[in-house]
């Protein structure tokens, strides 16, 4: 098979990418062996492989990045219900550094996998994984019908599932981005946009009534926004920061949040880190919402196989609207698997 590998990032991860030719992986027992129909590429592919320390010291000597795929079924694990031939998405692997999907197969575990239902497009499953996950996790375990929430960055990948996600299970949904995606945004379902290019997005919020139940930060840079909480959430709503500013004054601002009492001068609401986990049974309701047309997949840009690396340029630009997407075998794999 043909896999892209990088064993270093200097200059950018996209300028170290080889297109190798190694044997099909061998999967374990609790592993499927899948062909690789398309993959979409997440910010976390790169961004922790470029920090200096991390990639040296965490990363395999060759690694390939990718989590999100969708394939097709060559041989499914032990005692697994799927069978040759079904479509698949899901988790490539465990390794943000290395998960594997930007390859032509891969062995996924079940686990962190499931079937496409008949009438899903496999590319749009691709795009899923890592975004959707991460959507679903941070809102829909912490509402309730009619609760009133507050997405910071709605036209990013991430944003983009919240907002459809928290409209499938009835909540308000107020979310910032720039001019130009304002109406992206609302396509998607959003009752309020707040344009941060055109005002204060702190004081857009301090003005909303009722107050808001629920928080979540897909952007992580705008500190006002989680010190001054109180002034637009609710007693006990949570403020979830699914993204982060990594630089040294920026963690330890985040430490002092979250260490210092309230009533000291601390931020007077529930402040939480968030990390996403690879759940089946989450990717299964997922794609339910998907295949019953209340989520989609906004695809940004598709890639042949062979442009992967350019894949990367433009997901490093920061102006994706929606995913970037890989085709890996989108035409060739039902000739290749029939």
């Amino acid at each position: 098979m043909r896999i892209w590998q990088y064993s270093g990032t200097k200059g950018g991860l996209e300028n170290n990418l080889k297109l190798n030719s190694t044997p099909l992986p061998v999967p374990k027992h609790n592993q499927h062996l899948v062909q690789v129909i398309a993959m979409a590429l997440n910010p976390v592919d790169y961004k922790l492989a470029e920090m200096p320390l991390v990639g040296r010291l965490i990363r395999p000597k060759l690694a390939t990045p990718g989590i999100d795929f969708a394939g097709v079924i060559v041989t499914p694990a032990k005692d697994s219900s799927l069978k040759s031939g079904q479509l698949v998405f899901g988790a490539s692997g465990a390794s943000p550094l290395a998960s594997g999907a930007l390859s032509e197969f891969t062995v996924p575990q079940p686990a962190s996998s499931t079937s496409i239902p008949e009438g899903v497009d496999p590319i749009q499953a691709a795009g899923l994984t890592v975004a959707g996950m991460t959507a679903y996790q941070s809102i829909v375990p912490r509402v309730t019908p009619g609760d009133r929430i507050f997405i910071n960055g709605g036209s990013g990948g991430t944003g983009m599932f919240g907002i459809q996600i928290a409209k499938a299970v009835g909540c308000h949904v107020t979310t910032t981005c720039s001019t130009e995606n304002v109406d992206l945004c609302k396509s998607l379902g959003a009752d309020e946009v707040i344009d941060y290019k055109k005002g204060s997005v702190l004081e857009a919020l301090k003005i909303c009534e009722p107050k808001l139940d629920h928080a979540v930060d897909n952007v992580g840079h705008d500190k006002d926004l989680w010190w001054h909480s109180h002034e637009y959430l609710k007693p006990g709503a949570v403020y979830i920061k699914v993204a982060a500013d990594l630089s040294l004054h920026s963690v330890m601002d985040t430490i002092k949040a979250k260490i210092i009492p309230g009533c000291l001068g601390g931020v007077k609401r529930n402040l939480e880190g968030f990390r996403p986990s690879s759940r089946r049974e989450d990717l299964i309701e997922l794609v339910k919402l998907m295949k019953e047309g209340k989520i989609k997949t906004v695809i940004d840009s598709k890639f042949s196989f062979e442009e992967a690396p350019k894949a990367f340029v433009r997901l490093k630009t920061g102006r994706a609207k929606g995913k970037v997407v890989v085709d890996v075998a989108v035409e060739t794999y039902n000739k290749s698997w029939a």
